[in-house]
């Protein structure tokens, strides 16, 4: 199965579907991404890329809402606060202060760009 993610006039992913093997392979069975997208494109209409669950394409699973990045060529998720950085190796959006390795919970607070202790309550 291969799966393939719609984007709209700009580049957010709207939709994602899995295509059958058969759907997506040339006459030799080797499965080719222009042939996944015709067929979405004759299916459904619209603009389609490939993704994949493990990463392997386009660095992240294309998600509802995720932009496809044609410069980095990956699916990128919506950015959690305006502090967060995008890393361009992985596509995915770090802090800009480390989470403690104390091994107590914390909730990031955009206002202070800190990391805020979750309380116990008992």
């Amino acid at each position: 199965m291969a799966y393939f993610a719609k984007l709209n006039e700009e580049n957010i992913v709207t939709q994602v579907i899995v295509v059958a093997n058969q759907d997506t392979a040339d006459q030799d069975g080797i499965e080719n991404e222009a042939i996944g997208i015709e067929f979405c494109i004759n299916l459904l209409g619209g603009t389609w890329k490939q993704t994949s669950y493990n990463g392997n394409i386009r660095k992240n699973y294309a998600g509802i809402g995720f932009k496809y990045d044609a410069t980095l060529d990956a699916f990128v998720p919506p950015q959690p606060y305006a502090s967060w950085i995008l890393d361009e190796t992985t596509a995915k959006w770090k802090v800009p202060v480390d989470y403690p390795t104390d091994g107590k919970s914390y909730n990031w607070n955009e206002s202070t760009q800190s990391w805020v202790e979750v309380s116990a309550e008992g």
